[in-house]
């Protein structure tokens, strides 16, 4: 179980340091689903279920996308003149009112 806090832990440090250097490399790092895969891994060693590794596929491809307004603040915040945190913030809000809504107007969990 432990595996997965040090695994996680190291692409953290690792996508951050790359950033600095060559953000390009270091955004598309942030692009591949790597926590993806290893819960993935992780649930089918546990469960040996298929349903429910698609009912987590399947609600992980509806929740992406809605997560993606958190980066236009901070996309845009040089260009607009807010700070990180502000961006950071207001991202955060964006994502979670778009997440909300799913989880309000969208089926029932489980459906």
């Amino acid at each position: 179980m432990w595996w997965r806090a040090i695994i996680a832990g190291l692409i953290v440090a690792g996508v951050s340091e790359l950033a600095n250097r060559l953000p390009r490399l270091g955004a598309l790092l942030l692009t591949l689903p790597i926590v993806s895969i290893i819960a993935f891994i992780a649930i089918w060693q546990k469960e040996q279920d298929l349903a429910v590794v698609s009912k987590l596929a399947r609600e992980t491809l509806i929740l992406v996308p809605l997560g993606l307004p958190f980066f236009i603040p901070m996309a845009f915040a040089e260009r607009i003149g807010i700070g990180y945190w502000t961006a950071f913030g207001l991202g955060i809000f964006i994502a979670s009112i778009t997440i909300g809504l799913w989880f309000f107007l969208g089926p029932p969990p489980g459906k």
